[in-house]
């Protein structure tokens, strides 16, 4: 029998991170972050990190871990949440993930197995000659199933895979499972109508508490337009600002607001496939239904 662990997964804006802390309160369990950016220091806003006392003395992890400007792989967070639940597990508590980074979620509940390809900079150097559309469609010609499980716009991962096609051929982007644990997956999203509302709402809360002047920190800290750009959504949208792609702050909140809309709408087609999530009622009582679901699940033997 292997242990059990708890996944909360969803949109931008669904109220994943909250409803991750009441399940952790009710359940005696710590968090892990799934979100690829809340790793980096400085980056508080623009991510949506939970503040201390919104943590509300749970235990998190895989928050503020790098400084920016540090690569980091999904085989990187896979080895140190194991880890990490390992340690959880051992204190006789329930680790739950909680994020919307789809990839990094399933390589731990799915258990991706991943092959070792070195790093080829002769090949780097010519993909990097191409924008990240000309590199994306250049992986969904060689395997319409690895560029469904890399989004369109993350060029990092995108060249990562087209480096282990071009190394070892279609070996290098077939997947394997090897699952350490049973996982319940609990999914977390708003019909669009509402979910665009609270992603204006978030928004103009976020840019009211200085989310501009904490992309500008960044920047004077050393942070590279290359990587604010990598980063995707706030970070990029708003280093474009500073460098004038934006005439106004009008252009750029109506830009960045339909290009978290846009990524909603991926990660909710990326986690819709699935099939092992159960999808809570968000506009009736979700946290009652998470708990039943839980409860049934830590009491099957």
């Amino acid at each position: 029998m292997k242990p059990k662990i708890l996944s909360v997964v969803g949109t931008n804006a669904s109220g994943k991170s909250d409803l991750a802390v009441k399940l952790a309160l009710h359940f005696n369990g710590e968090v892990i972050s799934a979100d690829s950016r809340q790793l980096y220091r400085g980056l508080d806003l623009g991510t949506g990190k939970l503040t201390i006392d919104e943590m509300q003395g749970v235990p998190h992890y895989m928050i503020d871990i790098l400084d920016v400007n540090t690569m980091y792989s999904v085989v990187d967070y896979q080895r140190e949440v194991y880890r990490i639940i390992d340690d959880i597990l051992s204190r006789g508590k329930l680790p739950i993930i909680a994020g919307g980074t789809g990839l990094y979620t399933r390589a731990v509940v799915k258990g991706y197995t991943f092959r070792d390809v070195p790093q080829n900079d002769e090949l780097r150097e010519r993909l990097e000659t191409k924008t990240t559309e000309e590199l994306y469609e250049e992986l969904k010609n060689i395997s319409e199933a690895a560029a469904a499980r890399n989004t369109a716009s993350n060029r990092r991962r995108i060249i990562r895979a087209l480096e282990k096609y071009y190394t070892i051929g279609e070996a290098g982007l077939e997947e394997g499972f090897e699952p350490r644990y049973e996982a319940l997956q609990l999914g977390v999203t708003w019909p669009n109508e509402i979910l665009h509302k609270r992603i204006d709402e978030r928004m103009k809360r976020r840019f009211d508490q200085g989310m501009l002047e904490e992309v500008k920190e960044l920047l004077r800290q050393g942070a590279t337009g290359e990587f604010l750009e990598a980063l995707g959504l706030e970070y990029r949208y708003i280093y474009r600002y500073i460098s004038g792609d934006y005439k106004t702050k009008d252009e750029l909140y109506e830009a960045l607001g339909r290009a978290i809309k846009r990524f909603a709408k991926q990660q909710k087609t990326w986690f819709r496939k699935d099939q092992d999530i159960h999808w809570l009622t968000m506009d009736q009582q979700p946290f009652e239904e998470a708990v039943r679901l839980v409860e049934n699940y830590l009491s099957e033997s």
